[in-house]
């Protein structure tokens, strides 16, 4: 217990500190970590005129809200094909998405690429969504969570004129909500925190997310090396995930231990 409250407080001190630069004045940012002269709310105000992060975020939150749409509906439908229906190659297939996961996501950022290119979606939100659109850890995680489901649920569906479309939305989704909860919560957090793959093939304000913004306001001419606006910039980022985080944290842990994840 004290190694991990000692491990807990080696990770949370980075956050402290940039969160005490934030509200520094410029002048007391190399201080000590309660050596605080005085607060101020300029380093935000300055970093938001400087920088458009209201684009930003409305970019992100399209980005985020348009994956998590598509790949729910695209886990869900997957999962519950692998779990529950019987067709040609079902195992074959099965394999093939498993070794998805043996591939990191930045060993594919060039094929993905030229295909953006190749379609014309460089520089647009699109571009950004379409890799994320399916996940085959969420369809691996969702039909582990699906195949603990009684068959006799399906059965007496069946024997009650029930096809496979009124049986996955009454019956499967409902019994696989802890997990749907979880899956939202990564797969947002992941798509949100994401930065390389946008980077790369983002161009224009519009369509940047929040993380490619705030990189690129850390490195121009508008900050000025000024940490206390580059932190107030960073908080920007990551108020609304620890927002949210705080606010569901029940339902996040219990999700996760209801779906068997640790």
């Amino acid at each position: 217990m004290i190694f991990m409250l000692l491990l807990s407080f080696t990770w949370i001190i980075p956050l402290l500190w940039s969160v005490s630069i934030a509200f520094r004045p410029p002048n007391d940012v190399f201080k000590g970590l309660f050596q605080i002269t005085g607060i101020t709310f300029q380093n935000f105000v300055k970093a938001w005129h400087q920088a458009p992060f209201g684009q930003y975020y409305i970019a992100t939150l399209i980005i985020v809200l348009g994956i998590l749409a598509v790949q729910l509906v695209t886990t869900v439908l997957s999962a519950y094909a692998f779990a529950r229906l019987d067709f040609l190659g079902k195992q074959f297939f099965f394999i093939v998405l498993m070794l998805q996961l043996m591939i990191p996501m930045d060993a594919l950022i060039a094929p993905n690429y030229l295909v953006m290119s190749n379609l014309g979606l460089v520089d647009t939100k699109l571009a950004v969504m379409l890799p994320h659109f399916a996940s085959a850890f969420s369809i691996f995680l969702l039909r582990q969570t699906f195949k603990q489901i009684p068959r006799e649920f399906d059965e007496a569906a069946v024997m009650e004129g029930a096809k496979w479309w009124h049986i996955l939305p009454r019956i499967y989704i409902p019994s696989a909500k802890p997990t749907l909860i979880a899956l939202a919560l990564t797969v947002g957090s992941y798509n949100w925190n994401n930065y390389l793959w946008p980077l790369i093939v983002t161009n224009s304000t519009v369509n940047r997310p929040v993380t490619v913004g705030l990189a690129l306001f850390s490195s121009s001419n508008e900050s000025g090396a000024d940490w206390s606006m580059i932190t107030a910039g960073m908080l920007f980022v990551a108020a609304p995930l620890i927002i949210a985080f705080m606010i569901f944290q029940r339902q996040f842990i219990n999700s996760f231990l209801q779906t068997g994840v640790k």
